[in-house]
């Protein structure tokens, strides 16, 4: 079957290209779409992940990149460190307290002992304390103006962090499934012409 259709423009049922439509500003609307998005990362890594033989989970792309083991230890750490302690520091402290550094490799200690099952679990479960937590602010629109100091971009506001995370999110579900379709690269032959997921060179540091 030839798939040289799918390097075109994407087209809905309807034919027609679909159109970006920025989020320009961030509301109390764009914060229930985006603990929409957050909320569904976890079941996303469990459907693609669980259960799966060690070469989907465990490998990687060659020296210092990551596996989908590596990345779900990653996001791990991202919810104990990162974005609700920065939603908390830029609530209570604004500008006058930096963020602290995120450590983006402290899973390869943390994780090493652990099964891919455990960490998903670990995940899951973070995941919905943080979104909890977050909801349990009662962010007023005011609220998402209000700044911090990122320790190497400087100041950012509440609603660049929330847009952040979902974005985070999404890039490492591409990133797990770039890293799966990796195993196969040499085996699917002349067809990786057609597979962008192979030609893709986005995100190739951790």
């Amino acid at each position: 079957m030839d798939w040289g259709f799918l390097s075109g423009p994407l087209l809905s049922p309807m034919r027609q290209s679909c159109i970006y439509v920025g989020m320009a500003t961030f509301t109390e609307s764009s914060l229930a779409e985006t603990i929409a998005v957050l909320s569904r990362t976890p079941a996303t890594l469990n459907a693609l992940l669980l259960g799966l033989p060690d070469v989907w989970v465990r490998c990687n792309e060659g020296k210092d990149t990551w596996s989908a083991f590596d990345i779900v230890g990653h996001l791990i750490i991202g919810e104990r460190t990162d974005w609700m302690p920065r939603v908390r520091i830029i609530l209570e402290d604004g500008e006058a307290r930096p963020f602290d550094p995120f450590d983006r490799f402290a899973q390869s200690k943390e994780s090493q002992d652990k099964s891919v099952e455990q960490l998903l679990d670990d995940f899951a479960r973070l995941r919905r304390e943080n979104l909890a937590a977050l909801q349990s602010l009662n962010l007023q629109p005011e609220d998402f103006s209000r700044r911090g100091r990122h320790p190497a971009l400087g100041v950012v506001t509440l609603s660049q962090l929330l847009a952040t995370w979902v974005v985070h999110d999404l890039s490492h579900v591409h990133q797990v499934s770039r890293v799966m379709a990796h195993q196969h690269r040499d085996a699917v032959g002349p067809w990786s012409a057609y597979l962008g997921v192979l030609q893709c060179t986005g995100h190739s540091a951790p």
